[in-house]
């Protein structure tokens, strides 16, 4: 079973306001990253907001860790649980490709453009833990290498959407 993990706790800085509420295509970015999770997993959850059109979980280990709090939130949930892997997206990555599941397996496997997009088992939760609460570097990247994740390159790029323009010119394309 794969629990699905929207990672939606960011300040959307870049972007100008919530990030997750803007418009797509007539749906939210929020709705459609939890819409094509559900197309994946078994169960989906939004890590980082309180209200969302799927079950909240709060970022580990507390609000403001980035999409590592995300993820571990969603580590801790798949491992209490019984999940085997957490298939995790950005609530902007758009355009992924139908196989995701596949090209990520088996995990731990990460998306080289990007990284927040991956596939994680729940053995990696100890790792997450010293990643976020340690003094090294707390990014994407040092969880990734504490766990031998590996990338994998794509030969179209995702699109990620961190700013109005970006937006635009998503709307502007016809395959997402």
């Amino acid at each position: 079973m794969i629990l699905g993990c929207v990672l939606a706790g960011g300040q959307s800085s870049r972007f100008g306001s919530d990030k997750a509420l803007a418009e797509l295509g007539g749906h939210t970015l929020l709705a459609r990253a939890v819409d094509r999770l559900a197309g994946w997993c078994e169960y989906v959850v939004v890590a980082g907001r309180e209200t969302a059109p799927a079950p909240c979980i709060p970022d580990w280990p507390a609000p403001g860790a980035g999409p590592l709090g995300g993820i571990a939130a969603g580590l801790h949930l798949a491992r209490d649980e019984g999940y085997h892997a957490v298939l995790t997206v950005g609530v902007d990555s758009i355009g992924l490709p139908e196989d995701l599941p596949d090209l990520l397996t088996p995990g731990h496997a990460y998306l080289a453009s990007q990284p927040v997009v991956g596939l994680w088992l729940p053995s990696a939760c100890e790792a997450i833990e010293a990643v976020l609460t340690g003094e090294g570097r707390h990014s994407m990247l040092a969880f990734a290498e504490a766990i031998g994740a590996r990338p994998v390159n794509l030969a179209a790029k995702p699109a990620n959407i961190n700013t109005t323009a970006d937006l635009a010119e998503a709307e502007k394309r016809r395959d997402l």
